[in-house]
């Protein structure tokens, strides 16, 4: 029998290239296979999950604060590192004149080097106020929330909030620091405008019309609207002696069936994305720390998905004011554990549980149940999908002419009138000679707390006198 030498040889050839082509084809495919966390087409859960699992340590403690990172890139070249920075911390300031188009060039750039040079691209959350109306320069204010409150109308409330949501989100922003869901029973209290009112019920309804408007029609949010964060959970708004952050002691069935109530509301029925740990105490434990408050209750009776932040500082607090924790590691200890999510501070607190879940001092499933609240809301917001805003746009929309119709007609639906015997109002100019203004608000523009400089103020002296004109003498008393 013949056999031919070279017929080894061609099978091995042919087995080689079998071989290269099968790797190569596998190495296509893997180049080609985006992770579940990439795919907007999976469940925001199986997106969470995978992430989480392919995060270090010292990344998933990253999410707990807030970033402050420093570099950028800055596709359209207005920016550089260094001015970038000095940029951030002039739109913080109170005298702030950074417009919503260069806020929004900004945020992208930072968002952008999250997003193109971090390991995961993970992105952050853009945080601001929207107590009545963005809390920016040059965004459109609406009424007082208690005067939002004064209209009974949820539908203009929604109205009102959707203005100001598309205004956040177009400049950047993601999440709003808002609505302020407490009761308004204690006039001591020198922040009851925040409120809408004394009624549980009157204040769910407007809360809940206040998250639809800032979140939006559905449950994923779109670049036009922000993550509604109720607040201050709980029982902040009547504290003893009327003095803020003082202790909100109270039975249980007057916490449950009033205080609650309207969070309750926010979380069942709004879908609220997140909520804010108040400051105070209840029967002597500070609402950072008290798990029946942010666990069994919140997420185990109510089922809610998103995440808690700490107030301001709030996580401190436990240490330098409440006195219930030893420094700030027990802090951390201890609000994490009760379901403190996010440290909205400078991160000093939270930045300690890196060592102690490497020292066995924190279990590293608290850390991923904190995280996975956080990345469930980044997912909610669409910003691994859509991370980018328009400038052009978010300049078109800030104070527009239709958001400034909206607030007018808030306005005007927010005023109460106590009493009008007789035909005293409205005033007939050509019926009088004198208008006296009384009061040591009034030669002054007043818009409340969480309220920047507006775009164009008229104080209600020059607002009279500007009706009046020349037909009558306005003067103005400072008042007893």
């Amino acid at each position: 029998m013949h056999r031919n030498p070279a017929r080894p040889e061609i099978a091995r050839v042919s087995c080689c290239v079998g071989l290269l082509a099968l790797l190569v084809a596998r190495g296509a495919l893997a180049q080609n296979t985006v992770p579940d966390y990439r795919n907007p087409a999976l469940p925001i859960e199986q997106r969470v999950a995978d992430l989480l699992s392919r995060m270090t340590l010292e990344e998933k403690v990253a999410q707990l604060y807030p970033y402050r990172g420093g570099a950028i890139i800055d596709s359209t070249g207005q920016f550089t590192d260094q001015s970038a920075q000095a940029t951030f911390r002039e739109m913080f300031s109170v005298d702030s004149k950074v417009g919503p188009h260069d806020a929004a060039v900004l945020r992208n750039a930072e968002q952008r080097y999250l997003i193109e040079k971090t390991r995961l691209g993970i992105p952050t959350i853009f945080m601001g106020e929207a107590l009545h109306g963005f809390m920016s320069h040059g965004a459109t204010s609406f009424p007082q929330v208690l005067g939002l409150a004064s209209t009974w109308d949820p539908g203009l409330v929604r109205q009102v909030f959707t203005a100001a949501a598309d205004e956040m989100a177009s400049s950047g922003v993601n999440q709003a620091f808002t609505p302020v869901l407490g009761l308004a029973r204690d006039p001591r209290w020198g922040r009851t405008e925040e409120l809408y009112g004394e009624d549980p019920y009157l204040v769910a309804q407007m809360g809940a019309a206040a998250i639809e408007g800032l979140q939006g029609p559905s449950y994923a949010l779109d670049r036009h609207h922000v993550l509604a964060t109720a607040k201050h959970f709980a029982v902040h708004s009547e504290p003893e002696g009327g003095t803020n952050t003082a202790p909100g002691n109270y039975s249980t069935r007057v916490i449950r069936e009033e205080f609650l109530m309207p969070f309750r509301v926010a979380v069942e029925d709004a879908r609220v994305g997140s909520l804010m740990a108040s400051y105070n105490e209840i029967d002597g434990i500070p609402a950072s720390v008290n798990s029946w408050l942010l666990t069994t209750t919140l997420r185990q009776h109510w089922g809610f998905r998103g995440y808690v932040t700490s107030d301001g500082g709030g996580l401190q607090m436990l240490v330098n004011t409440h006195h219930v924790a030893a420094d700030f590691a027990d802090a951390a200890r201890q609000a994490l554990a009760a379901g403190v999510d996010y440290d909205l501070s400078d991160g000093a607190v939270y930045r300690t549980l890196l060592d102690q879940v490497q020292e066995g001092k924190v279990p590293e499933w608290q850390i991923d149940r904190a995280v996975s609240g956080i990345l469930y809301d980044k997912f909610r917001l669409g910003l691994f999908d859509h991370p980018y805003v328009d400038p052009n746009y978010a300049e078109r929309i800030t104070n527009s002419a239709a958001h400034r119709e909206l607030a007018l007609k808030a306005a005007q639906e927010a005023i109460v009138l106590l009493k009008n015997d007789g035909n005293l109002l409205p005033l007939d100019v050509h019926k009088l000679k004198t208008i006296a203004v009384i009061g040591p608000n009034a030669a002054d523009v007043q818009l409340g707390g969480y309220s920047r400089a507006p775009a164009h103020g008229v104080s209600i002296l020059d607002g009279i006198r500007g009706w009046g004109g020349d037909r009558a003498e306005v003067g103005l008393s400072q008042g007893g």
